[in-house]
């Protein structure tokens, strides 16, 4: 696997290539990223990851500096893969060498909703980043998870709208055995905290379960779950009964006529901020 710190080693390395796919990250990598390695493989030739942890995404009072860095360790667990042919891992002042004046603003349909209305400028953040890295690396394919579901969404708008020359592939969120979806803020959980935080995942089945069997409208379903995270010692952002295609709440009629929907959520246990969905 080739390293990379600046983008012209990168072009120098892709350069004649057509089928890159391509996989962004922030480091600190566990199985869930690996797999995205793995699918992207699968899809285009030669992969290419990255690392980078982006400061624009990140909020005043957010983790920017306390975000795990671990890039020997990456290193080693992309290598033992052997699914990467290039790692691109730049410093800011080589993907940020001057102010970035000129940032994507995603809509207010889908992006200062649910996580857009907590994270105030996470999605521009994560847009702005985004296309920044595809100018970068020119990938046919990106691979993205299904744990931040609303950032895909946002993506593949984004790729729509630009007209970009690249498809977006989604990988289904990775659990642990317990339900806990993987994510690098899990190492912040405390041993009790850890115990409780596979519930989250719990919660999510049982909002799906009460939708479907149409015991409960999803606004009361929504407020019962916030109502037992809180009585379980989390801090709810939101629970959310949204449709899988546009993130909006369904009408009665499009949940009794089966439109595919997704239930989301965001908490903070302790000082650690989870989120999950679940597709039903």
């Amino acid at each position: 696997m080739k390293v990379v710190h600046t983008i012209e080693a990168l072009r120098d390395q892709l350069r004649g290539q057509l089928r890159v796919a391509f996989v962004p990250t922030m480091g600190n990598l566990h199985a869930a990223h690996l797999s995205l390695m793995r699918l992207a493989r699968q899809h285009g030739d030669p992969v290419v990851a990255s690392i980078f942890v982006n400061r624009l995404q990140f909020g005043p009072n957010e983790d920017f500096d306390r975000y795990p860095r671990t890039l020997a360790e990456d290193i080693e667990k992309l290598e033992a893969e052997r699914d990467v042919y290039v790692l691109f891992a730049p410093d800011e002042r080589e993907l940020y060498p001057e102010p970035q004046n000129f940032r994507i603003q995603p809509g207010e349909a889908l992006g200062k909703i649910l996580e857009g209305e907590f994270r105030p400028g996470f999605f521009m953040g994560v847009s702005t980043v985004v296309l920044k890295l595809f100018s970068c690396v020119q990938p046919r394919v990106a691979v993205f998870g299904k744990k931040d579901y609303q950032q895909l969404m946002v993506v593949r708008a984004m790729c729509r709208q630009f007209q970009l020359p690249v498809e977006i592939l989604a990988h289904e969120t990775v659990r642990d055995a317990d339900g806990l979806a993987l994510s690098s803020r899990n190492r912040f959980l405390s041993a009790q905290e850890r115990a409780e935080a596979p519930n989250l995942y719990g919660l999510l089945q049982r909002v799906r379960d009460q939708i479907r069997s149409g015991r409960v409208d999803a606004a009361t379903a929504e407020g019962q779950a916030m109502q037992t995270l809180r009585e379980r010692g989390w801090d709810p952002d939101y629970v959310a009964v949204r449709r899988q295609r546009d993130l909006l709440p369904p009408t009665a009629q499009e949940i009794h006529g089966g439109e595919p929907l997704v239930v989301l959520t965001a908490a903070r246990l302790g000082t650690t901020r989870l989120i999950d969905n679940l597709e039903f």
